[in-house]
């Protein structure tokens, strides 16, 4: 198309009218191109960290058969147990029922179903074991905290050692919550040395930046020999991002508990230790607080009228 036929169309006349006639703005003869990358986008891995193989090639047929049958075992309980009521109990037992032991150590077993992790991951000095306690009845969390901060030049805060229960799983590896809406009590019969410790509670999230949302409160432990039964409300549990304590609060989501954790990081270097006995969960029909802390409501009523 020649200039003087473009320039009679209504959008090229005032573009014609401010732009020279070799500056005029014609559409490209090729579609735009976005770059992109040709390489699969890995994790973030730190300076000085190893590759981790994450997929090796591992098979074995009879562990194979063992996880068909188990997953099937799950799969057949899971069934039979909805025609007997919530959670396989009877309806009435699960109305009536005041206090629920949710984690018991009583054996080496127990300890599958939990997790220990500590500032190593990110270079750290912090060390953190978990094993039985005295005639395997306990749980006992022992180690050594350092707030050394690694030389990674990345790095700004170090010292925590922490302990975490799995997420449950139901059948074919399913994922399964803890439903505590029955109850608003957190119940636990510790044992400490003197530290405060905070204990974290992760539920279901609906988006993928909250992930790392946890209701938090605190553990202080007496020390000594003497252990000490601590019950704590759910009202008491604030929202907190990776450490930060979130503005916008709202009370804990009972019906879809994933896990529930110890956390040590008082910055106070040396030995700690933790004996844990049982973690339940009560009905205190006295606690009548439904949240603790104040909420802000984004649109008042006084703006609304």
């Amino acid at each position: 198309m020649s200039l003087p036929k473009l320039a009679r169309l209504p959008s090229a006349r005032l573009l014609t009218s401010v732009l020279p006639h070799h500056q005029l703005l014609l559409p490209p003869l090729s579609p735009l191109t976005i770059p992109c990358r040709t390489k699969i986008q890995q994790d973030y891995r730190r300076p000085g960290q190893p590759r981790e193989n994450k997929y090796p090639l591992n098979f074995n047929f009879s562990k194979g058969i063992e996880g068909i049958k188990k997953h099937f075992t799950l799969m057949k309980d899971e069934f039979f147990g909805r025609w007997l009521g919530p959670e396989g109990k009877p309806l009435i037992e699960h109305l009536l029922e005041q206090n629920l032991v949710i984690w018991e150590f009583r054996g080496p077993e127990s300890l599958e179903q939990w997790t220990v992790s500590s500032d190593q991951e990110i270079g750290g000095q912090s060390e953190a074991h978990l094993k039985m306690g005295r005639n395997d009845n306990t749980c006992f969390l022992h180690g050594k905290l350092s707030s050394t901060i690694p030389r990674d030049g990345e790095t700004r805060y170090s010292g925590y050692c922490n302990m975490r229960s799995k997420i449950p799983k139901a059948s074919f590896d399913r994922k399964k919550h803890y439903d505590w809406s029955s109850f608003n009590t957190l119940h636990l019969r510790v044992r400490g040395d003197g530290r405060p410790w905070m204990i974290n509670i992760a539920t279901e999230t609906y988006f993928s930046h909250q992930k790392d949302d946890i209701y938090t409160y605190f553990l202080y432990t007496r020390g000594g020999p003497y252990w000490q039964e601590v019950k704590i409300p759910f009202s008491k549990f604030f929202l907190s991002h990776r450490g930060r304590i979130q503005d916008s609060q709202h009370p804990i989501w009972l019906d879809k508990v994933n896990t529930i954790g110890f956390t040590l990081g008082d910055k106070a270097d040396g030995h700690f230790q933790l004996e844990v006995d049982f973690v339940a969960v009560s009905k205190d029909y006295a606690h009548t607080e439904e949240f603790a802390y104040e909420m802000y409501e984004r649109n008042p009523k006084k703006d609304r009228q």
